[in-house]
């Protein structure tokens, strides 16, 4: 069933028109992406299709059952609503009933009283009528996951990464069958997105979105559909098919524009001449020759090797000390950071995992010191030249044009090759090409003015690197690019994101933080630690639901007699529990030892702290078994 008809689309943008003639459709269960490089129109076109914006030119046909769910980049929100109240707030009557639902509960658990009682009977009768207990167990299991548990909470009390997971509930609860997603995955955690890639990959519904997420768009989409020189063009397959399938195109076109050029030589040569152009032939073959010239030629992509001559670390380069934070919520006081210390080596790329608000870029800010620790201290060499990419940065003079911006740092960036560039054509490797770079920092989109903000933190030459979600606004030419540059850095790297693949390719060993305010260790890829933590979960699962079965049995049999130790059983039992102390003291070391600065013995203590954890998790098992019978 067609669910979305697009017809010769148009809409212009700040010099010329971002599209024209966009024309295309979605059909049921279609699973398509949209991507193109930064100001090309992505978001542009979401909203005219969602009817944020009014087209130029052209029609957007939405069929009558299907009904759109929009996620914008930019999510408007009022600071007093509750969670709920945003979520709920829609027009569909099936909604409202189960928002009434909420309230219900929520008034039950806090309040015991006959007229509550009452008003959740009426509600749940309601819902046993028309047939929605399916539908709200799907609303509460989207819930769930996101990890929305306190619904009442204020909606300006809300992270950045939390606010972004209200507004993906509040789109993915509705009853619509299309979805249209504008970067889904921006300020989620990586958990929360490996969540979200299996729902969308298993639903029904049909999804047209723009994201970066290399991964998330291998897994999810089945059709590609690239805005490039105003017009969309479709790729059937996922993003790794779409690469190769450009790969062809490029050759071909460059095989193309030789032969072309091959008989433009010639053609220049007879045109020189000056001929005659009353003859229809030769009028025709002028004619043609001209529209040869004037053609749009094809450019590659450019390959830009992105290694500078960087700057000399000393001896100490940058120490934590026992730092720890607090901060205060209400009348209690939650652990961020709790006595952290580290010392950094050169040439290390860490890459920082954990929940949204669990600390990372608070551990950011006091490492770049930005914030003060509660307790402890950092610790920075003399030769360190750190630079801090932060998710949200202030530009303080917005007058200033895009070259002005640059320059106030350096105009001449020396490259690795002993080559130089200026910071003019620094700017065209990152596509702020032409007017642009004469155009004021204020009439910049947010994606562009973040992409600045990197040319210009790229221009001091640090030999220190601080990311906070990089990745987010970045179109993945944006990214390819600055991968470049960090594979070839040699200076220390620390980086927050999201992006699976950026993560993966980028970081060797990762800085997990914990619920408690600690900070683990983990020699590895952001990958691998996934499915770790997948398979830890598994095993948990299984072995809660095997003691589950076990106490069942053992509820089933209350008169049976537990057989008693016998004498060699009761030695295992002595030697078990000796043995346990031993592996866990030993397991202690290798945690100190992995948080220490020499990258081969924290990958060697990680190996042997896998394996201890391993028998470690068998000698429980047993013990507990003896125990129950000692």
């Amino acid at each position: 069933m067609n669910l979305l008809s697009v017809n010769n689309l148009a809409r212009i943008g700040r010099e010329k028109p971002l599209f024209t003639g966009v024309t295309f459709g979605l059909n049921e269960g279609d699973k398509v992406a949209l991507i193109g490089r930064n100001g090309t129109g992505k978001s542009t076109l979401l909203n005219t299709i969602a009817g944020v914006l009014q087209p130029d030119e052209g029609t957007v046909v939405v069929n009558r059952e299907a009904g759109i769910s929009f996620l914008p980049q930019d999510i408007s929100f009022n600071k007093d609503d509750t969670i709920r109240s945003h979520i709920f707030k829609t027009d569909s009557p099936k909604l409202a009933l189960i928002r009434e639902y909420e309230e219900a509960c929520s008034l039950m658990q806090s309040q015991m009283s006959d007229s509550a009682q009452k008003r959740f009977d009426e509600l749940s009768i309601q819902l046993e009528q028309k047939n929605l207990w399916n539908y709200e167990t799907q609303v509460a299991s989207i819930l769930s996951e996101l990890g929305l548990t306190d619904m009442d909470r204020r909606m300006g009390q809300l992270s950045g990464g939390m606010l972004k997971k209200v507004a993906l509930a509040q789109v993915l609860v509705e009853d619509t069958k299309l979805l249209l997603l504008d970067e889904p995955t921006n300020h989620l955690d990586i958990s929360t997105i490996a969540w979200l890639q299996e729902y969308l990959v298993s639903t029904n519904r049909s999804v047209l979105m723009v994201t970066h997420d290399r991964y998330f768009l291998d897994a999810v989409c089945n059709h590609i559909y690239e805005l490039f020189r105003g017009s969309v063009k479709l790729y059937i397959g996922n993003y790794s098919q779409y690469l190769e399938k450009k790969e062809v195109e490029a050759q071909i076109e460059a095989n193309t524009e030789r032969r072309i050029e091959s008989v433009l030589r010639f053609e220049r040569d007879w045109l020189m001449r000056g001929p005659c152009a009353r003859g229809t032939k030769a009028k025709a073959r002028i004619q043609h020759d001209m529209a040869l010239i004037n053609r749009e030629k094809f450019t590659a992509d450019k390959d830009f090797t992105f290694e500078v001559a960087g700057r000399r670390l000393g001896g100490k380069i940058l120490e934590l000390h026992s730092v720890s934070k607090n901060f205060t919520k209400g009348f209690s006081k939650s652990s961020v950071l709790n006595s952290f210390s580290y010392t950094f080596n050169k040439g290390e790329k860490i890459g920082i995992f954990g929940n949204n608000g669990s600390g990372k870029t608070t551990l950011l800010n006091i490492i770049a010191q930005k914030i003060q620790p509660d307790s402890g201290s950092v610790v920075c060499g003399v030769n360190t030249a750190l630079a801090y990419y932060e998710q949200n940065p202030v530009f303080e003079n917005t007058e200033l044009t895009v070259l002005e911006y640059i320059k106030e740092v350096a105009e001449v960036m020396q490259m690795n090759d002993g080559t130089s560039l200026s910071a003019s054509q620094f700017l065209e490797q990152f596509g702020f090409e032409g007017k642009i770079q004469y155009s004021p920092v204020s009439t910049l989109s947010g994606g562009e003015r973040k992409r600045l903000l990197l040319v210009r933190l790229l221009m001091q030459n640090p030999n220190f690197i601080i990311l906070d979600e990089p990745t987010n606004d970045f179109d993945i030419f944006t990214m390819n690019i600055l991968e470049q540059f960090l594979l070839g850095f040699k200076g220390c790297l620390l980086i927050v994101s999201h992006d699976r693949y950026f993560m993966d390719k980028i970081a060797d060993t990762l800085f997990i933080m914990e619920d408690d305010g600690s900070v683990s260790g983990y020699v590895g890829k952001c990958s691998e630690y996934i499915a770790y933590k997948k398979l830890l979960k598994q095993e948990e699962s299984q072995s809660k639901a095997g003691q589950k079965n076990q106490n069942e049995e053992e509820k089933s049999k209350p008169t049976e007699q537990k057989k008693k130790l016998s004498f060699k059983e009761q030695k295992e039992f002595e030697e078990l529990e000796k043995h346990i102390a031993e592996l866990e003291s030993r397991q202690s070391q290798l945690e100190e030892a992995m948080s220490g600065s020499d990258y081969a013995e924290v990958s060697k203590a990680g190996e042997e702290y896998k394996t201890i954890a391993a028998e470690l998790e068998t000698s429980y098992a047993r013990w507990e078994v003896l125990a129950e019978r000692a």
